[in-house]
């Protein structure tokens, strides 16, 4: 059985090493039937820190395809992409395609395998941030509509995609984000970059900002600059700065406070050990939110809506949107109550639960 993988975003990488290991564990058992898995990198993340760091640590074999895709308005690259993954799989004629998230990337290889009526496995279906403005919702409608198989992470997943009359081939199997994460938070030291600035553990804010919706907006970039620049005196504040982001903060106003430490993209694992050792997150990516939920550190959302609503029970996250004074209230809310701690035990083995079913399709035979 043939599997072609597409991904092209960090937070694809992650999820696609937990199912590609499990792959790999399933045929070193010698379970049958044998899987082959077919790597594609459309290159839609392409540097070294968003991209090969994250497959060496995370032990991730090297893409049988890397098309190079790069950066580029939406319609160019997902068009440049479609068309290239669809030549990938003529070539490979695959079993099954399976794609994750949310991205471009996702798009593409969605599409390419329905016109191909080629079976579509989707990871992380059924997420709903119900704002179309976003074209990561397009992107994930619409391969929910195209997918034989919808992998849900959480309950609330499946009852959207009822909602919407899809049923057959839905699986709540958990998040395969989880296990990842539970290992790295375990297992990594400090972050280097800590050590650099010289801010102390749980002493600092955590910020990540790359949203189209926040950086192409500079009525929002701004709110959300004065707001970090804010919070910054209350505590130090590390950023990793997004490529996009770092470019539409060129010129616009306020200029970053001293406190504020703007730092390059770093790997997972130096991802990880900043969230699980920072006061407090302020972010716009929906997996961060995930993650600081799972670690159990208070997160503020800058955006008004999430598709991890489970996120925000008992205000472990809290939704700000981009008004300075809003994000403030929000920051100064959570650092007032305790620290929430890790919510309750996640279910594991996601990603064995996603191969085993795979394995029992009838092109499995």
């Amino acid at each position: 059985m043939k599997l072609v993988t597409v991904v092209g975003a960090r937070p694809q990488f992650v999820k696609a090493a937990a199912v590609s290991g499990a792959v790999a564990a399933r045929d070193a058992r010698g379970e049958p039937p044998r899987l082959h898995e077919v790597l594609v990198h459309t290159g839609q993340h392409y540097d070294y820190e968003m991209s090969a760091l994250f497959f060496e640590q995370l032990a991730l074999p090297a893409p049988a395809h890397h098309l190079g895709i790069g950066s580029g308005r939406h319609g160019a690259q997902t068009g440049r992409m479609l068309e290239q993954v669809e030549r990938v799989m003529l070539a490979e004629a695959p079993d099954v395609v399976l794609v994750y998230g949310d991205t471009n990337s996702t798009l593409a290889g969605a599409l390419a395998a329905a016109k191909l009526r080629i079976p579509l496995a989707h990871v992380e279906a059924g997420l709903r941030s119900r704002n179309r403005a976003m074209a990561e919702e397009i992107n994930r409608v619409v391969t929910d509509h195209l997918a034989t198989w919808l992998f849900a992470p959480t309950r609330h997943a499946v009852e959207n995609l009822t909602a919407e009359g899809l049923v057959e081939g839905v699986e709540l199997v958990g998040d395969v984000m989880y296990e990842p994460l539970r290992a790295a938070a375990a297992a990594a030291p400090p972050a280097d970059v800590l050590g650099r600035t010289g801010v102390a553990l749980e002493d600092y804010g955590l910020v990540t900002i790359h949203r189209a919706e926040n950086t192409d907006e500079p009525a929002r970039l701004r709110g959300i600059l004065k707001a970090i620049t804010a919070v910054s005196d209350r505590f130090p504040v590390i950023w990793p700065v997004h490529p996009r982001t770092r470019a539409a903060m060129e010129g616009v106003e306020p200029a970053i406070a001293p406190r504020v430490h703007l730092v390059e993209p770093v790997g997972y694992r130096q991802m990880i050990a900043l969230e699980r050792d920072a006061g407090i997150v302020l972010t716009d990516s929906g997996g961060v939110q995930k993650e600081a939920y799972w670690l159990g550190v208070p997160c503020v959302t800058v955006r008004d809506e999430t598709e991890w609503p489970e996120t925000l029970d008992e205000g472990r996250n809290v939704l700000a949107g981009a008004e300075p004074d809003r994000i403030v209230a929000a920051v100064d809310a959570a650092l007032a109550r305790a620290r929430p701690g890790p919510p309750a035990v996640h279910p594991v083995g996601a990603a064995d639960a996603i191969v085993r079913r795979l394995c029992r399709s009838p092109s499995s035979r």
